[in-house]
């Protein structure tokens, strides 16, 4: 069992090696991961925007209801500094990453275990062709780019629902609001919170195509790999996270 864990870790580290090291000229040939870069931001948009609109009245309701409590009524005011903060530097990162984790992560393995159940990736072998340079790499290449903007689309309809439910329930003005928004919220601190997803969509892709490939069993393993590959993805998004974030601030500081 032990022997066998530590061979399946060797395969798929080698197999990230060799992912990574074809990324670069993957990017170039445009024509190879434009459309799946447009099936996995258009597919998640809708819950993206779900996301992004829920985020932004959630938050506003918990954080107008505390500030009021803890600071009295001119403690709104710095009601779009939390909003913003929180939205921006983590609750629109996790959820594109989560969001995609769920929708590509099994959509990756059911694609390409599909393709090894039909044996499409043995043929492309047996024609001297790469698997991972024809299907890997621009599927990852797809996810890395997808995830930053799906954040920006996410935090900008939380920032504008949050100013909506203000405009519905509170006092501040648009004016006000922005520029309490823009007083905290700096280039050095919202660049990184984006850019950090790119490692969201790299775990991602590696993730979902790694148990594509190796399904196994029929329909029943294609589903399995499905499976595998949300679950994988999820905890790669979190975990990463964790570990980006404290990265960020130590970097921060330095």
């Amino acid at each position: 069992m032990f022997t066998t864990l530590l061979e399946s870790l060797g395969h798929a580290a080698y197999y990230t090696v060799r992912v990574l090291w074809l990324l670069p000229r993957s990017m170039a040939r445009l024509s190879s991961w434009v459309v799946q870069l447009h099936r996995a931001l258009l597919g998640a948009l809708p819950l993206g925007a779900a996301a992004g609109t829920t985020i932004g009245v959630v938050v506003w309701l918990h954080l107008r209801g505390t500030l009021q409590t803890v600071g009295g009524p001119s403690a709104v005011q710095f009601l779009p500094q939390a909003l913003a903060l929180a939205v921006v530097l983590e609750f629109a990162p996790l959820a594109a990453g989560l969001i995609v984790a769920g929708r590509s992560g099994a959509s990756l393995s059911a694609e390409l275990g599909s393709m090894r159940l039909t044996e499409q990736i043995d043929a492309l072998e047996a024609l001297g062709l790469s698997p991972l340079r024809e299907l890997v790499a621009p599927r990852v290449v797809a996810c890395t780019l997808a995830l930053p903007l799906l954040t920006l689309f996410i935090a900008y309809l939380a920032l504008g629902a949050g100013f909506l439910a203000e405009m519905l329930g509170g006092s501040l003005s648009w004016t006000q609001y922005r520029t309490e928004c823009l007083r905290v919220l700096t280039l050095r601190d919202a660049v990184p919170a984006v850019l950090k997803t790119m490692v969201f969509g790299v775990s991602i892709g590696l993730s979902g195509c790694w148990f594509g490939l190796n399904a196994q069993g029929g329909t029943e393993g294609v589903g399995q790999a499905a499976t595998r590959g949300v679950v994988v993805s999820i905890f790669l998004v979190l975990v990463s996270d964790v570990i980006l974030v404290k990265t960020i601030q130590i970097l921060g500081g330095a």
